[in-house]
């Protein structure tokens, strides 16, 4: 968006290291989105026309440990923001973040989701997705905000946090390949199977979304296609320079794991167009040689 001449506003909770190579190209402000206070201000000075609310507490396990906060970072996050923007006098479209992890458990005949399923969600992060996805529905209807809700699945790529399952294999081989780590590989449950999409063509998605997408309406973004985690593991293993071994971790098993989730998205084509056009090849390559530079540069 700052390539195309937008003015482009961020707010976040420290860490603009994250963001340093958008300096110049954006305006950010750093404070709490749970204070309404905050996100009053921040919605006045910015004065958006656009807004992609993706502010929250984004990994599922950690959920677990923290189910109160993690809530209360999703949802009363949100809520200020469309409160703020309730009272805006500008028009102005916001773009809700979800989760297809809000549609829960379902027997693999079930699948693929689709945006007519109910929200099940089986783990407090997944009650905290659906909780923001009707709360933005609410504000639609009883507020007349022109809000558009998404719901993805897995997105993947450079940058992204080593908490997340493919950023954490592709970070580990190129701290081994530097020698900063014995050669062993640390899993978690390689049997579950999930929908893995760029995150560039996600965000594509979401700029199609909002600008084609019907006010009030949910989509989902994916690739409508499950791949195993052990297949992820090959091919990171088979890009690695160095033999690696792979070894189960329980640490990194989750108390509630879905054995197969992967959505349809369909109607997000047939509404903006829109289709994936990275291959996971391509993404897993581009993850593990963002490691390989990120630990290069620490080193």
């Amino acid at each position: 968006m700052a390539q195309a001449g937008v003015e482009v506003w961020g707010v976040g909770r420290g860490r603009a290291d994250r963001i340093g190579h958008l300096a110049g190209r954006l305006a950010y402000r750093e404070g709490d989105l749970r204070d309404p206070g905050f996100a009053a201000q921040a919605v006045a000075e910015a004065a958006p026309e656009r807004v992609y609310h993706l502010a929250g507490q984004a990994f599922g396990p950690a959920a677990w440990s923290e189910p109160w906060e993690t809530f209360e970072t999703n949802v009363r996050g949100q809520l200020n923001v469309l409160m703020a923007l309730s009272g805006s006098p500008s028009p102005t479209r916001v773009l809700v973040v979800g989760s297809i992890e809000a549609y829960g458990t379902v027997a693999a005949a079930r699948l693929p989701f689709t945006e007519e399923m109910p929200l099940r969600p089986a783990n407090p992060y997944a009650v905290s997705k659906a909780a923001q996805d009707l709360l933005a529905l609410q504000y639609h209807l009883s507020e007349g905000l022109h809000v558009v809700r998404v719901r993805p699945a897995n997105h993947i790529g450079p940058r992204q946090d080593e908490m997340f399952v493919v950023s954490s294999f592709a970070r580990q081989i190129a701290e081994i390949e530097a020698g900063l780590r014995p050669p062993v590989l640390l899993v978690g449950n390689l049997e579950a199977e999930r929908d893995f999409s760029d995150v560039r063509d996600v965000a594509r998605a979401y700029l199609l979304a909002l600008e084609e997408g019907l006010p009030g309406e949910a989509y989902n973004v994916g690739s409508g296609h499950p791949v195993a985690i052990s297949a992820i593991v090959e091919w990171l293993l088979s890009a690695a320079r160095v033999p690696i071994e792979v070894r189960p971790d329980p640490a990194r098993m989750r108390p509630s794991d879905n054995p197969v989730s992967y959505c349809d998205a369909s109607k997000l084509r047939a509404r903006t167009g829109w289709e994936p056009v990275r291959a996971l090849e391509e993404t897993l390559a581009d993850t593990l040689d963002d490691w390989r530079r990120r630990i290069g540069g620490a080193k």
